[in-house]
């Protein structure tokens, strides 16, 4: 990778705090690169990411005579 520019480093600001909640910026489509960043010999691209419900686990202390909800068997995650 090249290493960065004098514009780059200058908007550049590194800090370190605790978080106590967080949000993140979430966009969709292609990297936007600067335009001589394609002259390099390193991949850029997009990893996509997916949260998935598993199946539901039991807490061990549960009674053994218990069912499973029907919420918790159909769970499905909204699509945004």
């Amino acid at each position: 990778m090249r290493e960065p520019n004098k514009r780059e480093l200058q908007q550049t600001t590194v800090l370190s705090l605790p978080l106590t909640e967080a949000c993140a910026k979430v966009r969709t489509g292609a990297p936007l690169d600067d335009e001589d960043d394609y002259n390099l010999n390193v991949w850029a691209g997009v990893i996509p990411l997916r949260l998935v419900a598993g199946v539901p686990v039991d807490d061990p202390r549960l009674s053994a005579n218990t069912a499973v909800p029907k919420y918790a068997v159909e769970y499905e995650r909204a699509v945004l």
